[in-house]
């Protein structure tokens, strides 16, 4: 009786097998991969950046779909609206816990800031979080004392360690399942955003061709081109603000303010007095350093929208006008 041999899975077939997790991530972030390795947890995951690299080479797209007035304004809009849910409330609302919002604000916002193509809010928060108690140590993992200016500007967030949330420093916010599903599944809002602009710009081809706009236009400078231009401008306090510009306070970090930055990113280059005081929603301390998002989060306020705004503490603005 003759046996017969059990088969032996094919190199590729095990190499698809391997894919499948990763490709899977793309879409899920809590599909279960291979079990982190420390020799190569902080090396590029050329595979899992894929979707990145390719909204990057979307923005060549351009020189094809051309531009008009229409796209410019689109990409503008989207520009400061995602921006300021990303200072407002990822950074000084869920990071920093800085003010009170209801479930349904928060959820807004929430959304709108994963629009920015910057992961999750609770991803986003725990790194935070994990920033301020390491900032430029051996353990922040965008330290360009540490890691140099390239890798602390975007080549830490794309390794394999990066990808993943720290839950234990966001149970706070975990507790909100909504949270939790735009943590997971962090590209959904980015695909909708980028569908909805190419039917927006369909339509307005058919209905307004004055405007000179159609849906490839659209896509290429509302989403492509808006959100890659948000991205840097976004990063640069991990890279620039901790390397250019004046120091007001002597904090255990390089931290640094910037008045250029601090326009860029609607207050967030003020980074030095960030991190003498990261527990005021004001990033601006003196009337002159301009604070976009402190600005928008006081009319919020004004309109009911959030409360428990917290300021500068007075002891610190008298300090500053002496």
């Amino acid at each position: 009786m003759s046996v017969s041999p059990i088969p032996v899975p094919s190199q590729s077939s095990a190499k698809r097998r391997s894919l499948r997790p990763t490709l899977r991530q793309w879409f899920d972030t809590e599909v279960n991969g291979r079990p982190l390795d420390p020799a190569t947890a902080d090396r590029v995951d050329w595979l899992r950046a894929t979707p990145f690299i390719a909204l990057h080479l979307g923005c060549f797209a351009a020189l094809w779909t051309g531009v008009s007035g229409t796209a410019l304004s689109v990409a503008a809009v989207l520009y400061a609206v995602r921006m300021f849910a990303i200072t407002g409330f990822y950074h000084r609302g869920f990071s920093h816990r800085t003010f009170r919002a209801s479930r349904p604000v928060q959820l807004l916002f929430a959304v709108i800031g994963a629009a920015c193509v910057q992961r999750g809010p609770l991803w986003w928060a725990a790194h935070h979080r994990n920033h301020h108690r390491d900032a430029d140590t051996p353990l922040d993992p965008h330290s360009p004392r540490v890691h140099g200016l390239l890798w602390s500007h975007m080549g830490w967030f794309l390794t394999r360690r990066a990808f993943r949330t720290d839950l234990k420093r966001v149970a706070d916010l975990a507790q909100y399942p909504e949270l939790r599903w735009l943590d997971r599944y962090d590209i959904a809002v980015p695909v909708a955003l980028a569908a909805a602009l190419y039917a927006l710009g369909a339509l307005l081809q058919r209905l307004a061709p004055q405007l000179g706009t159609d849906g490839p236009q659209l896509l290429v400078w509302g989403f492509c081109i808006s959100t890659v231009t948000l991205f840097h401008a976004t990063v640069t306090i991990n890279s620039l603000a901790h390397g250019w510009g004046s120091r007001r306070f002597e904090t255990r970090d390089d931290s640094r303010n910037n008045f250029l930055l601090a326009l860029l990113t609607f207050g967030e280059g003020w980074h030095n007095n960030h991190h003498r005081f990261p527990g005021t929603a004001r990033q601006g301390f003196r009337w002159w350093e301009i604070d976009l998002t402190w600005y928008g989060l006081r009319l919020l306020a004004a309109l009911g929208l959030i409360s428990g705004l917290k300021p500068l503490p007075a002891h610190m603005l008298e300090a500053l006008e002496r």
